[in-house]
Formats: C-alpha cells, sequence, structure tokens
C-alpha cells in the first residue's frame, strides 16, 4: 500500500532544504572574502584591475536575474508559453555569463595573472579573484543544470499556478547565485581601497 504524505506547514521542507544550501553557500564565500582581506593586510600584495569583461558578467547576471523573475511570473500567471521562453533566455543567458567568465580569465592571463604557489610572488592576489570567480562558476553552472530541469519539466506542462513549487525555487537560487556575482564584482573591484 502507498502512502501519500501531505504537507501541511508554512515553509516546504524542500524550500526549507534550499534555504539551508544557501547559508551554507554565503558562509562559504564569507569566509573566502574575510581571507581575502586578511591576507592582503598582510602585504605582497599586487593590487590589478578586474578587466572589463567582468563587468559584461555583471550585467548578463542581472539580465538572466530578470528573465528568470519573468518565467516565475508567468508561472503564478498560468502563462505556460511565457515560461518556456523566460527559463530558455536564462539558460541562454547563464550561459552567456560562463563565456563570459571565460573570456575574463584569459584577459587576466594577458595580463600575467595566474593561478600560482604563494611562494612563488606576489601575485596570490590573483590566485584569490580566481578561486572567487571559480567556485562561484561552479555554483552557476549548478544552478544552469537546474534551469535545465526546470525547463523540461515546463515544456511537460509540470509547472503551472498550481504546481509552482519547482520554479519557485529554481527562481530563489538563480536570483541568490545571480547578486552573489554581484557583490563579488563589486567586493573584487573595490577591494584594492581596502
Amino acid at each position: 500500500m502507498t502512502e501519500t504524505i501531505q504537507y501541511t506547514g508554512k515553509v516546504h521542507p524542500k524550500k526549507f532544504s534550499l534555504w539551508l544550501l544557501l547559508l551554507g553557500v554565503l558562509m562559504l564565500f564569507a569566509g573566502l572574502t574575510s581571507a581575502y582581506i586578511v591576507r592582503k593586510g598582510d602585504g605582497n600584495w599586487f593590487d590589478f584591475q578586474v578587466p572589463t569583461v567582468f563587468l559584461y558578467s555583471t550585467i548578463i547576471v542581472i539580465l538572466s536575474s530578470i528573465s528568470m523573475f519573468y518565467a516565475f511570473r508567468s508561472a503564478k500567471n498560468d502563462e505556460i508559453e511565457r515560461i518556456h521562453i523566460g527559463l530558455a533566455l536564462t539558460i541562454i543567458l547563464g550561459l552567456g555569463f560562463v563565456v563570459t567568465q571565460y573570456l575574463g580569465w584569459q584577459a587576466l592571463q594577458d595580463q600575467g595573472l595566474f593561478f600560482v604557489n604563494p611562494k612563488e610572488g606576489n601575485k596570490i592576489s590573483a590566485s584569490f579573484f580566481i578561486v572567487l570567480a571559480g567556485v562561484h562558476l561552479v555554483h552557476i553552472i549548478g544552478g544552469i543544470f537546474y534551469l535545465v530541469y526546470t525547463l523540461f519539466r515546463s515544456l511537460q506542462l509540470k509547472i503551472h499556478k498550481k504546481a509552482t513549487l519547482l520554479i519557485e525555487m529554481c527562481n530563489t537560487y538563480w536570483h541568490f547565485v545571480g547578486f552573489l556575482w554581484v557583490y563579488l564584482y563589486l567586493f573584487l573591484y573595490f577591494a584594492t581601497d581596502l
């Protein structure tokens, strides 16, 4: 005999689990940015300009948050075709973000900035930058997979006005990683003034 479990609480357990995950990610990046500040204070630090292509990444991630919001609102209004459009556009913009991150790392290499061993010189600042951007990129790529799955479920008509949990969680995750990048970009851009 199969039992159906009905959830009657105020916060869905899946949402609560997502919030715990996001809290863990937030703590990870708080620790990394704190380590950046502490290590910079020790001296032997090389300040460099953040390549302009990372600004393009920031613009793309903001646009992707707008398209994700559009998809989410469409789901709440039962506008099925618009859900597909919003999710597809968010996926495309997410992939654009990945490309601009790659181009940004290429620009760093063109400046002679690589992920280096701390014993090899004073350019450990580039290592911190690459780690922060790289760890964030892993979360964006995870978000793209989540978006693809959400689009797939939407195409199966499993997302609509009465079934918004999946797209709501995807929306929360995507906005979180988007605003996290905006924070990281501003932090790294103005880090020379710290």
